[in-house]
C-alpha cells in the first residue's frame, strides 16, 4: 500500500458504481486510502466491489431503494466506518440535501458546500448569481414561468427560436425548443410534464436558443477559502440527446485570449457561489466567439479524463486532498495545454436503433493499448450491463502532441476496442473520427443530426417507446440467461467470480458482517 498522504481521510465511501466508482477507487489506492464500495443486488459482481477494500449491500438493483436512497449510503458510511464519502457523478453528486447529511453524520463530504450545490442546481438562481458576477448569460427569463401569455410577450422580444428549460432539470430533461408563438403553450406543458416526473419540480424558464453553438467547459479548482483557479477548457460539442459523447481538449475554437477571458469568467462563476473542490462551468460559444453561461455543474465530470492528459493533474487526488484539508496549492499550469486529448464515451447502446441501451452480458471484451491510449472501464469479460443504470460500459481517452496525432492514435484505439454480448457506440465513434468536418474541427451540438441524423436516428420514436423496448429486450435477455446458465456459474463454466474476491486486502474484497 502506498503511504497515506492525507491527515484526516483514511477511508473513502464511493457512493456510486461503474467507473466511477473505480476511478475514485484507483486514486483512494495511490494514495494509501481504503475505498468502500456499495452496491446493489444485481451489482453484486461488479467490477468496482470487486476492486474495493470494503463493500456493503444497499439494496434492490432499483436506484430509488439503493443507490438514491441517502439513508442506506450514510447507514453504509457508518457501518464501514468511513472517514469520508466521494460521489462520483450522476445518482447523488448533484444533491444539496445528501451532501449536508453526510457532513451532519460527522463525515467529511469530498465535494462543494450544500448551499452551493442547490443555488447551482437550481437554474433560475444560477443566472442571477451569474448575471450579478458579471458572468455572460443568455438572454432570457429572470424566474420560472408562471403567466405564459406574459412570458410569452418577454420571449417574443427576444425573438425565436426559444428554448424552455427545467429550472431543476439538466442532461436534455424537461427542455423544449420552440420555434414559433403557437407552439409555446404546447412546449411548456410538455416541458414541465418532464421536469416533474424527472425532477420533481415542474418548474421551467425560457432563455434564448442559440443556434448551432459549441460546447465549451471550463474545469476548475477551488480551495478552502474559495479561491479558484481555472484548469482551461473542453470542447463537448458532440451529443446526443444533449448528452455529450465526445470530448476534448483544447477546443481548436479557443484561442489564448479567449481562453483567458473563459477562465476568468468561470472563475468569477465558482467564487461567486462560494464553491470549493472540482467543478465545472459550462458555456455556450457561438459564431461570433461571444459566451455565455450555460450552467455549473458542482461535481467530478465525466470527462475530467482529457483535462488530466493536457495539464498533468490528477483531479481525483486533488479532491480529496482539498476535502481533506490540507495546505492546497494548484499544480504548476504553466505549460498547459500540453498536446491534444480526446475522449469517446463507449456506451451499450446501438446507435442503428437511436442509440437505444442494450443491456447484457459482456461475453468478450478487450481495450486497446499503446502511448496516449487510456480506458477508464467498470466492466470485464461475463460482466452485465444492468437495464437500470446508465449503459456506459467505459472511456477511452487519447492523447497526442497535437490534435491530428489524437485522432490517429483515436483511431487505431477504436479499431482495437472489441466488445461482444451487447451493441456499443464503438462504431459509431470510428465514424465519427472518419468524418471530414470533425478533422477539420467544425462541430457544434448538432454535429450528430446534421452528419448522420438518417444513419443513427428512427424519427417519431417517443421516449416511453424507447423504455418499453429497453425493459422488454432486457427481460428477454434475462430469461434467457436463466434458461443456459446454471444460478452461480458463467457460460464458461467458471463461477464468475475474479481472483480478487479470493481472500486477503487489496486482493480480496471484505463483505461487511451481517452481508
Amino acid at each position: 500500500m502506498a503511504p497515506i498522504e492525507l491527515k484526516r481521510i483514511r477511508r473513502v465511501l464511493i457512493a456510486n458504481r461503474g467507473e466511477i466508482a473505480v476511478r475514485v477507487i484507483r486514486a483512494c489506492r495511490r494514495m494509501g486510502i481504503e475505498s468502500v464500495a456499495v452496491f446493489s443486488e444485481v451489482d453484486r459482481g461488479a467490477l468496482h466491489v470487486r476492486m474495493a477494500d470494503w463493500a456493503r449491500l444497499i439494496g434492490p438493483p432499483a436506484p430509488q431503494a439503493s443507490y438514491l436512497d441517502i439513508d442506506k449510503v450514510i447507514d453504509a458510511a457508518r457501518a464501514t466506518k468511513a472517514d469520508a464519502v466521494h460521489p462520483g457523478y450522476g445518482f447523488l453528486a448533484e444533491n444539496g440535501e445528501f451532501a449536508a447529511r453526510v457532513e451532519e453524520a460527522g463525515l467529511i463530504w469530498i465535494g462543494p458546500p450544500p448551499k452551493a450545490i442547490a443555488d447551482m442546481g437550481n437554474k433560475v438562481i444560477a443566472r442571477n448569481i451569474m448575471r450579478k458576477a458579471g458572468t455572460p448569460i443568455v438572454p432570457g427569463s429572470d424566474g420560472p414561468i408562471e403567466d405564459p401569455t406574459a412570458a410569452l410577450a418577454e420571449a417574443e422580444k427576444a425573438g425565436f427560436p426559444i428554448l424552455i428549460k427545467a429550472v431543476a432539470g439538466g442532461g436534455g430533461k424537461g427542455m423544449r425548443v420552440v420555434e414559433r408563438a403557437e407552439d409555446w403553450l404546447p412546449s411548456i406543458e410538455t416541458a414541465q410534464r418532464e421536469a416533474k416526473g424527472a425532477f420533481g419540480n415542474p418548474s421551467v424558464f425560457w432563455e434564448k436558443y442559440i443556434v448551432k453553438p459549441r460546447h465549451i467547459e471550463i474545469q476548475i479548482l477551488s480551495d478552502r477559502d474559495g479561491k479558484a483557479y481555472s484548469l482551461n477548457e473542453r470542447e463537448c460539442s458532440i451529443q446526443r440527446r444533449h448528452q455529450k459523447v465526445v470530448e476534448e481538449s483544447p477546443s481548436v475554437a479557443v484561442d489564448p485570449d479567449l481562453r483567458a477571458r473563459m477562465g476568468k469568467a468561470a472563475i468569477a462563476a465558482a467564487e461567486a457561489c462560494g464553491y470549493i473542490g472540482a467543478g465545472t462551468v459550462e458555456f455556450l460559444l457561438d459564431a461570433d466567439k461571444n459566451f455565455y453561461f450555460l450552467e455549473m455543474n458542482t461535481r467530478l465530470q465525466v470527462e475530467h479524463p482529457v483535462t488530466e492528459w493536457v495539464t498533468g493533474v490528477d483531479i481525483v487526488a486533488e479532491q480529496l486532498r482539498i476535502a481533506d484539508g490540507l495546505d492546497w496549492k494548484l499544480p504548476d499550469l504553466s505549460h498547459a495545454p500540453f498536446g491534444h486529448a480526446i475522449e469517446f464515451r463507449i456506451y451499450a447502446e446501438d446507435p442503428q436503433n437511436n442509440f437505444l441501451p442494450s443491456p447484457g452480458t459482456i461475453a468478450n471484451y478487450h481495450e486497446p493499448q499503446g502511448p496516449g491510449v487510456r480506458v477508464d472501464s467498470g466492466v470485464y469479460p461475463g460482466a452485465a450491463i444492468p437495464m437500470y443504470y446508465d449503459p456506459m460500459v467505459a472511456k477511452l481517452i487519447v492523447w497526442g502532441r497535437d490534435r491530428a496525432e489524437a485522432i490517429a492514435r483515436g483511431r487505431g484505439a477504436l479499431e482495437e476496442f472489441s466488445i461482444d454480448g451487447v451493441a456499443t457506440t464503438i462504431d459509431f465513434h470510428r465514424k465519427v473520427l472518419a468524418h471530414p468536418e470533425f478533422v477539420a474541427g467544425n462541430t457544434n451540438t448538432h454535429f450528430i443530426d446534421e452528419h448522420f441524423g438518417k444513419e443513427f436516428k428512427q424519427p417519431g420514436m417517443s421516449d416511453d417507446t424507447q423504455r418499453a423496448i429497453v425493459m422488454a429486450a432486457a427481460l428477454y435477455a434475462r430469461k434467457r440467461a436463466a434458461r443456459t446458465t446454471p444460478i452461480g456459474k458463467t457460460e464458461n463454466g467458471g463461477s464468475g467470480l475474479s481472483p480478487w474476491t479470493l481472500d486477503g486486502r487489496r486482493r480480496g474484497v471484505h463483505r461487511w458482517p451481517s452481508q
